[in-house]
């Protein structure tokens, strides 16, 4: 999975950055699951979605 730049993201509106972090949780939680029984083959995109999600709550945050 391809990271999603911070430039990217600050474009979008606060609903679709909510939209977003919503669908990359789901994301997440079912690659860890298909990871922890061996059928995921691409294991960085764990570490790239993390940190794609830490992007998008900061930018959140951000904006509060």
């Amino acid at each position: 999975m391809k990271q999603r730049k911070a430039k990217d993201l600050r474009e979008l509106s606060d609903m679709e950055l909510k939209n977003l972090l919503e669908e990359s949780r789901e994301t997440l939680a079912r690659q860890v699951i298909q990871h922890s029984l061996k059928q995921l083959t691409d294991t960085a995109g764990l570490k790239n979605l993390r940190r794609d999600i830490a992007r998008i709550e900061t930018l959140i945050k951000e904006r509060v």
